[in-house]
């Protein structure tokens, strides 16, 4: 077995793993009973996770005439949820962290289902009779397993070990954000003979798509007159996705298997934070209105 396959094979795996643990060991059963709480400033995020971001992509793709691996692996990008990083991100610029955690929660329930859709309509749509199998019924349980079973053991622990949870939560953030460099630096040197051209290529687009998801996020709930705190949440959650499991599922053998479709994911891995941190600021220097919550 190569070097570059232990990586895909093993490391990968157990490094999204332990990202998902430490997501599970910050939730609670009230993350998922606090939908009722808000359950309007939920389904707009989730409505603009789940419907609008696709059809944002997909327009990007078809403006920038992008390679059909590349087309694929941005709109894999699109079907994954929001990452873990939005939830530092929505603190920093005031927003409703709680529904952060339960969007994140809720997302990553639903893309078990919604991100094996998206990326069998896209290889059928962009790569027919290529031969390519996508994520079919078997491969679908193998996403399940590597979102939600980790996800669950972390709920589990936190529940029956609180203090242990809590001491461990720390760690395992610094954790996840190496790990998600280090996803990131094996999709980069996978491709590294071609790195220059596809980030030329794709780095514009996946910018783009960060800017477009930030704003899509924070507008929406806001025309909607969800309160602001709400609409700050729901765009971290809805603009940054969770590029470690998109570049997971294109690396790993027994799913995508396809090194090309992993750079978008990572391309975008590293320029998200621009807009998003810029973002964030902007509207940590705003004043608040006083408002009272929307739910």
């Amino acid at each position: 077995m190569t070097s570059s396959s232990v990586v895909t094979t093993v490391f990968l795996p157990i490094a999204l793993g332990v990202i998902m643990l430490g997501l599970g060991m910050s939730l609670t059963v009230q993350d998922f009973k606090r939908v009722a709480a808000v359950p309007k400033a939920t389904a707009v995020a989730l409505a603009c996770q789940v419907l609008l971001l696709p059809a944002i992509c997909l327009g990007l793709i078809l403006l920038f005439d992008l390679a059909p691996t590349l087309a694929v692996g941005m709109m894999l990008l699109a079907a994954s949820p929001g990452g873990t990083t939005a939830n530092l991100f929505s603190h920093l610029a005031g927003g409703d962290v709680a529904l952060n955690i339960t969007l994140t929660a809720i997302n990553a329930v639903i893309a078990v289902v919604t991100l094996p859709i998206v990326v069998n309509l896209s290889l059928t749509g962009f790569m027919p009779g290529s031969g390519e199998l996508g994520l079919q019924f078997d491969k679908m349980l193998q996403v399940f397993a590597i979102v939600l079973v980790p996800v669950a053991i972390g709920m589990l622990v936190r529940r029956r070990f609180t203090a242990f949870a809590d001491r461990t939560l720390k760690p395992l953030k610094v954790a996840a954000i190496v790990f998600m460099a280090a996803t990131i630096a094996v999709a980069v040197f996978q491709e590294r003979a071609n790195i220059g051209s596809y980030a030329q290529s794709v780095g514009t687009i996946a910018l783009l798509f960060c800017v477009i998801s930030l704003a899509v996020g924070y507008a929406v709930p806001r025309l909607l007159k969800v309160g602001r705190r709400q609409s700050i949440a729901s765009s971290m959650e809805v603009g940054i996705h969770n590029s470690t499991l998109a570049i997971t599922i294109a690396l790993s053998p027994a799913l995508l298997n396809n090194p090309q479709m992993a750079v978008p994911a990572a391309v975008y891995g590293v320029v998200m934070f621009i807009p998003a941190g810029i973002f964030a600021f902007w509207l940590s220097r705003r004043t608040a209105p006083r408002e009272s919550p929307v739910g």
